[in-house]
């Protein structure tokens, strides 16, 4: 367990870096949206292409692990949903603060899931995190946006697009070039090799500080309800599912730690700009995801630890 908190030290402490930037040398929102658009549709995707084009899928359970997180996904979905009419009549939750519940428990951060998995497990965790973008990030953002139409938001969104919306995704492209790269053979010439390395090596440290300049301390000192229950679905519940699952897949050692690891990481930060532009508890999800960063640290070694013991 000593391991696996030594490799995310470096990823929290960029995160860290990034939440005091934020308030100290680089103020201006405009510029971290800046940031925040160059590592979403280049310095990533060149990331994905790179690392799915050159592996070894052969020699990875892609199914096991894809198949693990993709019903972890559906299973605390559901969960979700069954808890809505017990937690509306218990504590009086609102649609948009369920919608917001629903985010935060059923959704990772992608950067911080591929650092801790190039830390520990170097082109192999990069790889097995890869795969779990490509099962789990169509189906996410679905069904956020869903939850979010259906509890949260006044005008009812056309499946078409919706569709749409999913389509312009640069991650889900960015995997799908880099596996029919690898599928089909093709050499990747020296310089495209060199260029596409460069940008994914600047990616996670800059998408890491990203995620430290989204965080906010506003409201932490008094939790609600809804918010200690959304973290804890999120950081205990979501990965045990995860790592049951994986265990009936067969999935042992690397492969069943990659999934924990995916499945114990913070929500994605891109949620509270969803529950912004839908009508979501913005307030209450920005507040869940910093609690949920500050409480990783510690909860995801406990977990990658238990998967990685199980045989």
């Amino acid at each position: 367990m000593l391991t696996v908190f030594a490799a995310l030290v470096p990823v929290f402490l960029l995160i860290v870096l990034g939440f005091g930037l934020r308030r100290s040398l680089i103020k201006q929102d405009v510029m971290w949206i800046g940031v925040e658009n160059l590592v979403y549709y280049v310095l990533f995707p060149a990331l994905l292409i790179h690392s799915l084009a050159r592996a070894n899928l052969k020699s990875v359970p892609i199914a096991g692990v894809g198949g693990s997180l993709l019903l972890s996904v559906i299973a605390m979905s559901l969960l979700c949903l069954a808890l809505r009419p017990l937690l509306a009549k218990g504590i009086g939750l609102s649609g948009p603060t369920f919608s917001s519940l629903f985010q935060g428990a059923t959704r990772w951060q992608t950067f911080v899931a591929l650092s801790v998995a190039g830390n520990l497990w170097d082109q192999l965790g990069i790889t097995l995190a890869s795969v779990a973008m490509v099962a789990m990030i169509p189906l996410l953002n679905i069904l956020s946006v869903w939850v979010l139409a259906h509890y949260a938001s006044p005008q009812k969104l056309a499946w078409p697009v919706l569709l749409r919306t999913i389509a312009k995704n640069p991650l889900i492209w960015a995997c799908i070039i880099g596996i029919a790269i690898n599928l089909a053979g093709l050499p990747m010439p020296r310089p495209a090799h060199e260029f596409l390395d460069a940008l994914g090596r600047c990616s996670l440290a800059m998408g890491l500080l990203v995620v430290g300049a989204g965080l906010q301390l506003e409201g932490l000192h008094r939790p609600g309800a809804a918010a200690i229950l959304t973290v804890a679905l999120k950081l205990v519940v979501m990965p045990l599912i995860a790592i049951g699952l994986g265990v009936t897949f067969g999935l042992t050692g690397t492969s069943l730690a990659v999934v924990a690891c995916c499945a114990a990481v913070p929500s994605a930060s891109n949620g509270y700009v969803l529950a912004r532009q839908m009508g979501g508890d913005a307030p209450m999800l920005a507040q869940v995801l910093t609690i949920q960063t500050a409480l990783a640290v510690l909860t995801m070694p406990v977990l990658i630890a238990f998967a990685e013991s199980l045989k």
